[in-house]
């Protein structure tokens, strides 16, 4: 990739129906595995590869709702429509960002950041819906949700992709590394 190429990728788990919460954004299903300490399943090395996340609002609250330390080091990006509030001590770290999704982009390119993690259920529908999603790395939790926020929705047309890598964790855990079909 060169310096003026940009990457836009998704790092998420989902249940096997393909939903990344469950109903009313309950996501304590992906927890139900334990992971043997030390293993972080490829985040660290992704994260390396990334210049900045962008997420959507509710990610944004949700992850404000673990309440622990703040766990990225990258710059993040909060794409909403309404106003947002940012802790006092995340001000360095965190900051919103609204536009429709070119200019999203375009903001976030203006500022150095052309390796981008894109997370959230919203976010990444709207990136795919656009075609701008590059590369995918999905851990598929062994559980049928049956219902809650799918992570694609409806997308027209189909989208190609290629599995390049498949792993499994903990017995039980599957992730498999996507790159688009050029």
């Amino acid at each position: 990739m060169t310096e003026q190429q940009h990457w836009n990728a998704v790092f998420i788990a989902t249940s096997m129906d393909g939903f990344i919460a469950g109903k009313d954004g309950d996501i304590s299903w992906l927890d139900t595995i334990p992971i043997p300490e030390g293993t972080d399943m490829g985040y660290h090395a992704f994260m390396d590869r990334t210049d900045a996340i962008l997420m959507g609002r509710i990610s944004f609250e949700t992850v404000l709702g673990f309440g622990i330390d703040w766990p990225y080091a990258k710059p993040v990006f909060v794409w909403s429509r309404r106003s947002l509030t940012i802790p006092d001590e995340l001000q360095e770290k965190v900051f919103p960002i609204q536009g429709r999704t070119s200019e999203v982009l375009s903001q976030l390119h203006a500022l150095g950041h052309r390796r981008l993690y894109i997370d959230g259920g919203m976010t990444i529908q709207s990136f795919m819906k656009e075609d701008l999603i590059d590369e995918m790395i999905i851990t598929t939790i062994p559980v049928v949700l049956g219902e809650g926020i799918s992570l694609f929705g409806e997308l027209h047309p189909p989208t190609w992709f290629r599995c390049v890598q498949s792993k499994i964790f903990a017995d039980a855990i599957v992730q498999s590394h996507y790159i688009k079909n050029t």
